[in-house]
Parts: C-alpha cells; structure tokens; sequence
C-alpha cells in the first residue's frame, strides 16, 4: 500500500500541467539528441542541464525534464544505427547488426517503429522495476557504513567504463584523474588547500557541472568539428511508415527477456546499457541457434538489443537514488544534477524528499509512453534531424554551454575552466581514454576519501576494518571480477562484426 499510496503522490505532481510540459519537452529534445550519430545520453543531458538552472527549475521539474532527455536519447540512438548503420550512442551498436540490414531490405519504416515498441517495452518495465525495488534496495542501504561505502565506491571505479574502454588501464588511469581533480579545494579536516597552485577561484573545488559540461559538451563540439565537417546525409531512404504487428507479436518474448537482462545489468554500478543491449542480443542469438538468421536483418536482433539497453537505462537509476552510486555514465551526470541542487541521493532520499522519488518515477512512466506515441507517427521528423548541418548545431551547444554555465556561477573564471575541461576531454577521446571514470572521480572523489576516513577512525587506523563485513567483503569480490572480466570480455565486444559470422 505505501508504493500505491506514494505512487499517487507522485502521479499529483506529474500530472500537473508544468511538470507534464516539461516531461514532453525533453522526450522530444532527447529522442533529437539520440538521433544524432555519436552524441548520446551523457553529453545530451550534459549539454541541457546548465539551462535548467537558466530558467530556475526546482529539483523535481529539473530532474524530470533530464531523465525525461536520458530516455528520450535512449529512443533516439536507434534511428541512426538503422538508417546510417552508426549507432546514436554505444549501446544502439548492437541495433546496427540486424537494423541496417532490415533497412537495406526496403523495411527501414518497420524497423524503426518494431525497435520504438521495443524501446517501450524495455524502459517500461524498467520503471515498473525501479518502483518496486528501489523502496527495499533503500531499506537495505541503511546497513551500509563507511567500509562497505567506500567498498561500493571502489566497485564503481573498478566496473565504470571497463566495458567500454580498449584496456582497464586507460580506465584506472582516468579514474585516478578524476579523483586528483575531486582533491583541489581546501580539505575539510586540516582547512589546508590541496592542488590549488595559490589560485583563489579553486579554493572551494572544481565545480561538477563545469567539469562536466567541459568534458562531455565541449569536448563533443571539438571532436565533431575535427570529424564531422559537413553534417551527415541519410544513408537508406525512409519511405512509408506502418505498424507491424507481425514482427512485434513475434517478438514478444524476446522483449521481455531482454528487459529483464537489461534491467539486471542496469542495477550493477558501472555496467549500464551497453552491458544490456549486448547481453540481450547474445542470449537471444544463443536461443535462436544458427538458422536465427541473426545479422541478416531478423526483428528479434533489432527488438533485443533495443528491449535491453532500455531497460538498463532505468535499470541504472536504482544505484543512483538508492546508494547514490551511479550505474551508467549518464546517471553519472544526474548525480551531478543532483548534488548541484543539494539533494543527497541514497536511502533517506526515499524519506526525506519522497516528492522527487515518486514524482520522477510517474513522470517516467509517463513519458513513456508518450515516447511511443512519438516514436511511431512522428519517426520522420527525428529522421531529418540527422539532416542538420554542423554550422547551425555546433554553434547551439556552444551556446547553450556557455550561457547556461555563467548563469549558474557568474564566474568568468569558470568559463575558462570549462573550456579547458573540454580540451582535457577531446584530448583524452583522442588517446581512447573514457571520460566516464573521469566524472566519476570528480562526483564520489570527496565522498570516497570522507568514507576511508571514517573507518579509519573507527578502526583506530586498522586497514583490516575495511573487509570486516560481510557485505564489505562481498563488494571488494565484486569489485576485483568487475575489473578482471572486461579484459575477457573486451574481444568480443571490440568486433561486434564477428558476432554475425
């Protein structure tokens, strides 16, 4: 009864007419970010989440109109992955190896609207999912001290971006910067400065937003201008647009396998929807055999991968609330969001703000479904984004960034900082090290040392405190397979091609 009874509460605030304006708003501007090759949730909401300070959004309206662009991008990914055979962000890579090749056959139309289904389907249960277990996983928090703490950030750290990146190296390597950066400011036991080289304007911290905007938004444009001089033309022409129901029937249980696969891989910290979207399409492969037909344009290889990495793209919301350890990059940056407007996610969120919880859940299961009504007859006006030419869009972002940033600090000092993020980021890109881990460091950097510190006072200096529970020394398992099993696993994910043969 305290579900319904909170689920009503929160279905009072979405259904008001601003937070309901707000939720299409960003479904529309995120299923445009998705669409477009390459940008991707993380730098969408990274680039929109300065301008909710802009027009003075209190912490619900904020969080629903970014979570509603973090599903929305996660629609979108799969228009470019089915129409140009480039994925709209890292988990739509999957979409690629059966989307194209249905689009080649002259069924571009049935695929887009077969992979939006899918991507209801998948976000849909997810959110049903984060309504049921977030409650309990929050309960079961409060049994977290400050060793298991700084085990589940060191969980974090381990899984984050090591299925993405080409080594674990790189990953630790980025891990290590994010931290060294959470370090600059004056440290609140000794009231020392660290790492500010006397500079006043960095005595109280690098700013999480200019980090991430820098790092994702402008970066992004650097990258784009160097690989993307002209803008992108449609690579299968999109003609009529039906429903087809013998495809979604047929595929209706792969739906609900792979949402619950991605789901599953949303929940672990760091694994997110790339994990998903994968998972979801080798385990129905797997199931179909050899004469699946898979990568030869079947619906199941387009209705998995999307069902998954949708699912895991709600999926990693849980960490996030609950624990207020993010499970994906772009939850990376709603943490961001978050502490920006001094909301502290974790157990007693469920408690002492239940109006963001339950008014940001309503809001996203509305918001799917008016995705899918989008989705369907209005898949031609996304189609055309992908027409936009770089001279109208890059100078936008910049824009939006910029602006968004200023409004927030009034620092001009924190616009130079930005830029410079954004140069450390393109660079970074360049030499394949993820950004991810990056952001990462920077949010739980301050949290992980406070977390190490206090067990160190409890245990009067006594390392061995850390592996003292149970729970601890589940985390500190998981912790050490989350980093070793990518190394494994990275060969098969580098040449999604090979899955095909």
């Amino acid at each position: 009864m305290d579900i319904l009874t909170n689920l009503g509460i929160g279905f009072e605030i979405a259904l008001s007419p601003f937070t309901l304006m707000l939720a299409i708003i960003g479904c529309f501007l995120g299923t445009i970010i998705g669409a477009l090759p390459g940008l991707g949730p993380s730098n969408g909401v990274a680039i929109l989440i300065p301008l909710t300070f802009t027009i003075g959004l209190d912490a619900t309206s904020a969080l629903v109109l970014m979570t509603a662009v973090y599903y929305g991008a996660m629609y979108g990914g799969r228009i470019s992955s089915i129409l140009l055979n480039i994925p709209g962000d890292e988990p739509a890579l999957m979409t690629t190896l059966d989307g194209y090749p249905m689009a080649k056959q002259g069924r571009a139309g049935d695929a887009l609207v077969l992979s939006g289904v899918a991507s209801f389907v998948g976000a849909f249960l997810a959110t049903i999912g984060l309504m049921l277990l977030a409650p309990t996983l929050a309960r079961v928090a409060f049994l977290f001290g400050p060793a298991e703490y700084f085990a589940l950030y060191l969980l974090a750290f381990c899984t984050l971006g090591g299925m993405a990146s080409n080594n674990q190296a790189k990953s630790a390597i980025a891990s290590c910067i994010g931290l060294g950066i959470a370090m600059i400011g004056v440290d609140n036991s000794s009231g020392l400065p660290r790492l500010t080289g006397g500079n006043l304007h960095l005595m109280d911290g690098v700013d999480f937003l200019v980090a991430i905007v820098g790092l994702f938004a402008i970066a992004e444009v650097f990258f784009f201008i160097e690989s993307h001089g002209k803008g992108s033309s449609i690579g299968v022409k999109l003609d009529k647009v039906t429903i087809p129901w013998r495809d979604i029937m047929s595929t209706k249980w792969t739906m609900l396998r792979a949402s619950g696969l991605g789901f599953f891989a949303g929940i672990l910290p760091g694994a997110g929807a790339s994990l998903g979207s994968f998972l979801a399409y080798m385990s129905e492969k797997s199931i179909a055999g050899e004469d699946g037909g898979f990568g030869t344009g079947v619906p199941k290889g387009i209705a998995a991968p999307e069902a998954g990495n949708n699912a895991a793209a709600g999926g990693a919301l849980v960490p996030m609330l609950t624990l207020g350890v993010p499970g994906s990059g772009t939850t990376a940056v709603l943490l961001a969001l978050l502490m920006t407007l001094n909301i502290t996610p974790g157990p007693t969120l469920f408690t002492e703000r239940p109006e963001v919880v339950w008014g940001l859940i309503a809001s996203l299961l509305i918001a799917n479904f008016v995705l899918l009504l989008m989705n369907v007859p209005m898949v031609k006006i996304f189609v055309r984004v992908l027409q936009v030419p770089a001279w109208i869009l890059l100078p936008g972002v910049t824009m939006i960034s910029f602006v968004g940033i200023f409004s927030l600090s009034g620092s001009h000092f924190d616009l130079i900082l930005m830029v410079g993020f954004g140069v450390l980021g393109y660079f970074l890109r360049k030499l394949d090290v993820p950004t991810v881990p990056v952001i990462l460091g920077i949010l739980l950097g301050g949290n992980m040392e406070d977390a190490l510190r206090r067990a160190m006072v409890l245990s009067d200096g006594d390392f061995i405190f850390l592996f003292s529970s149970p729970i601890a020394l589940g985390l500190w398992i998981a912790a050490i397979l989350g980093f070793v099993a990518p190394m494994f696993l990275r060969g098969v994910l580098k040449k999604p091609q090979a899955i095909t043969d």
